[in-house]
């Protein structure tokens, strides 16, 4: 079968692919699937680049498969699965192996997909559906009248978090880094949206607040705004840290955090919000009834084939991407 590889760590240039790779055998408590659509995430690119080489959340070693989500339809079964069955319909992500014509995936990830669902919407909403509702469900927890700053408020995630927040009746504000992308963040729903550099967001924040600054913000954005989103935020406030893109900060103290206002700053992980089969399909039963009844969209803007994968890595690390990318496994 044909797989996308990498071998070593690196640029785009490392991405190979493969026509002669064995199908993989479901093992103990895994399924196999005949891929339809993967999706392409900034995780690929992490992947690629080695910042999960030393990860014991996502503990992937070389020679490795990229693609961390996709569709399909399940094609056989390991010993001890019986939630699923051969010929269902199944999405999953944070599950490797992704971008080849089969996969195995541990049976605990794959969702079942409505019916009235499509394989590529499928392979499009998973990873950034279930993070955006478990960061909106679980970790910030908004409710009506709730306030929040979504930073990348155009990204893939951000604009789902805008989304999500509207639904749940919180006010928005959103940054983004052009003139173009804050026209998206703004037609999801935010209620003001403010360019993030140089951190001159933080008071314009503190102003739209009267003040007291927003509950929660959602900071996927990382060196450049994390300081400045602390400012932001109000006294035992929230902020979540979920992203890195442009650096880790290294030197946090944590007496900023008391200084901020005795803020509340976490680092959450999909991984350890999606433990088992019942909680993945809850969070894939909220993704696809909130597309379904149109609350939520879902912006496909880039559809591949395998031998274009390369392009689309670099496509995608110089942010030339606003919304989803996926990639045609099943092509000829």
């Amino acid at each position: 079968m044909r797989a996308i590889m990498i071998e070593t760590y690196g640029g785009p240039d490392v991405v190979r692919i493969r026509r002669d790779v064995p199908v993989p055998l479901a093992g103990p408590n895994e399924v196999q699937v005949r891929v339809a659509w993967a999706g392409i995430n900034f995780m690929d690119i992490h992947t690629r680049q080695g910042k999960y080489r030393d990860s014991r959340t996502y503990p992937i070693t070389l020679p490795c498969t990229l693609g961390m989500e996709g569709s399909g339809t399940v094609t056989a079964l390991g010993q001890g699965v019986s939630s699923l069955r051969i010929g269902d319909r199944v999405a999953w992500c944070i599950a490797w192996g992704s971008f080849a014509e089969f996969v195995c995936i541990p049976a605990a990830r794959a969702a079942r997909i409505p019916r009235d669902t499509t394989f590529k919407v499928a392979a499009a909403a998973m990873f950034h559906g279930c993070t955006a509702h478990y960061l909106i469900e679980d970790v910030a927890n908004l409710n009506p009248g709730s306030t929040c700053l979504v930073h990348a408020g155009s990204g893939n995630i951000g604009q789902l978090l805008i989304q999500l927040a509207k639904a749940r009746g919180a006010t928005v504000v959103a940054t983004a880094s052009t003139s173009e992308k804050r026209a998206v963040a703004e037609s999801r729903g935010a209620d003001l949206v403010l360019p993030y550099q140089n951190g001159g967001f933080a008071e314009a924040v503190r102003t739209f607040t009267k003040g007291k600054g927003v509950d929660v913000v959602f900071d996927s954005v990382g060196l450049t705004t994390l300081r400045h989103s602390l400012l932001a935020t109000r006294t035992r406030g929230i902020v979540i840290n979920y992203g890195n893109v442009s650096g880790s900060v290294t030197d946090l103290n944590p007496i900023e955090l008391g200084e901020s206002g005795s803020l509340f700053l976490t680092r959450p992980r999909l991984a350890d919000h999606m433990r088992d089969a019942q909680e993945v399909q809850r969070r894939a039963d909220a993704v696809f009834a909130a597309i379904g009844n149109h609350s939520l969209q879902i912006q496909v803007e880039g559809e591949y084939t395998m031998d274009q994968i390369a392009l689309v890595h670099d496509r995608i690390e110089r942010r030339e991407h606003i919304g989803k990318s996926i990639v045609l496994i099943g092509d000829t």
